[in-house]
């Protein structure tokens, strides 16, 4: 007999989803779908607001990702102030921003790594539900547990000296910010007590990486294949096709590392990048203009961010880029497990990063803020941990915010995480007598990899769609009534 398998909700994840997979009457998956059940809104709620208010506005969508939407809402309204694109702020703004950046990716990385993820690869996808969680993780390796929740506090506390507060900060303003780092902040970030110094973090950043590395030596089928699917790969790149997940210019490569998307200005995003609408999802389904929905779909996020670059400008994070890349002689990975191993090199260059800039002067500079000739629209894009991050806006004579569009990374990675669960359920479910827990697990593992953040992705422009079919008693439509 067919039967409709429904996941609800996805674990593990930010927000709240659902994922409805049918079988046939052979016991052969037919249809697959990721749910997104959530609707945002904010493109609407930002309308009449003082464009001033954007960055900290926008950011109330998430309390994982704030600092993202915070950053990205900045550098769009630099423009529409006259500091430029992103480049035109004074070095103290730029790197005092770029600070608060690497801190969220340092913290939110490890947070999604060690917190949602391992429980699955310590025990398995297979493994009792009562054990993939992290009191689990923290029973069986103590050690492992720690310096994920130093890790993560230690971002946070980035976050905190250079946005005022850990979550929903102020720091980033149109034009700049509104704060330096002070001597005592600075040393007490790059030198602190115990294990909380910027030392530690890439220590731990590294150990964190041994981890994986030792992992993937054990499981290398299932890392190289589970959920393997070829795609197209999206990211900003920073000069010389550098990893820079602050500023840079739009490029993507193909499977094969073929670029398709040759170094576009920000600005330019609109010519290049469109959004397809499907009945069944509140999330919007992004792709390559040039290529439309069927071929011009993308991944963006660590594993595309390392696909897509040429160097990472950190010596100890570059060292692991390129044994990372000597395993297929330089090609994609397609395999959304690598994303794992993508995500904790990217770590590690945060913490490099983030011990960087600490020893930087301009961070105690004085001069903050740069205006110059009003712009009536402007764009701000960032790499945010789970990939890019789009605020596009334009604003009225009268300083108000008259439209707003917003296309978030868990947004980008709609038809590939459709993929990949697609994919997964007919690795595991065709043809099998019995639909087990593991199986539907298995599933979520593959969605899990993308560190979704379902809560910020959804959007729409005008009215909200409504359909109501009214049904007989058999079953069949009497009538519809869509809006």
């Amino acid at each position: 007999m067919s039967q409709k398998i429904v996941i609800e909700p996805v674990t593990r994840v930010e927000g709240h989803g659902k994922v409805t997979i049918h079988l046939n009457d052979a016991g052969q998956v037919e249809e697959s779908r990721l749910h997104i059940v959530e609707f945002r809104g904010f493109e609407r709620f930002v309308q009449g607001r003082p464009f001033w208010e954007a960055p900290v506005l926008v950011e109330r969508l998430c309390g994982i990702c704030p600092v993202s939407h915070h950053l990205a809402a900045a550098k769009a309204m630099d423009v529409i102030v006259g500091a430029g694109p992103g480049d035109g702020l004074t070095p103290t703004a730029e790197k005092m921003r770029r600070l608060m950046h690497y801190g969220q990716i340092f913290q939110s990385h490890a947070l999604h790594f060690f917190h949602l993820a391992s429980p699955d690869l310590l025990f398995g996808y297979d493994a009792p539900p009562e054990k993939r969680n992290v009191i689990a993780v923290a029973m069986e390796n103590r050690e492992l547990a720690t310096q994920a929740v130093l890790m993560r506090r230690y971002g946070q506390e980035v976050i905190a000296a250079t946005a005022g507060k850990k979550i929903h900060g102020t720091g980033a303003i149109p034009g700049g910010i509104n704060k330096n780092l002070s001597v005592e902040e600075r040393d007490r970030l790059l030198h602190g007590p115990g294990k909380m110094n910027a030392d530690a973090m890439v220590s731990y950043a590294q150990g964190a990486l041994e981890f994986l590395k030792a992992y993937y030596a054990k499981n290398k089928d299932f890392v190289d294949n589970f959920s393997k699917f070829p795609s197209n790969h999206l990211c900003l790149v920073g000069p010389g096709g550098a990893l820079d997940l602050y500023h840079g210019v739009l490029r993507a490569v193909d499977p094969e590392g073929r670029r398709i998307l040759h170094d576009v200005e920000c600005q330019d995003y609109l010519a290049h990048i469109r959004e397809e609408v499907r009945s069944w999802s509140y999330m919007k389904f992004p792709y390559l203009r040039h290529l439309g929905p069927e071929k011009g779909w993308y991944r963006v996020g660590p594993l595309a961010r390392l696909n897509t670059v040429e160097y990472i400008p950190t010596p100890l994070a570059q060292e692991e880029f390129e044994y990372y890349r000597g395993l297929t002689g330089g090609k994609p990975h397609n395999a959304c497990l690598h994303t794992h191993w993508a995500r904790l090199i990217e770590c590690l260059h945060a913490a490099e990063m983030i011990r960087t800039l600490l020893n930087d002067p301009d961070l105690q500079g004085t001069d903050l803020v740069v205006t110059g000739k009003r712009e009536p629209e402007g764009i701000g894009i960032i790499e945010a941990p789970r990939g890019t991050l789009i605020h596009h806006y334009r604003v009225g004579a009268n300083d108000q915010i008259e439209m707003a569009n917003l296309i978030v990374s868990t947004t980008h990675n709609n038809e590939p995480m459709n993929r990949a669960v697609a994919g997964v359920a007919r690795a595991m479910m065709n043809g099998a007598k019995k639909i087990t827990e593991a199986m539907t697990n298995a599933v979520e593992v593959a969605i899990r990899a993308y560190d979704p953040c379902l809560s910020c992705a959804t959007h729409a422009y005008g009215q909200m769609p409504l359909e109501i079919t009214l049904l007989d008693a058999e079953g069949g439509v009497v009538d519809r009534v869509v809006r």
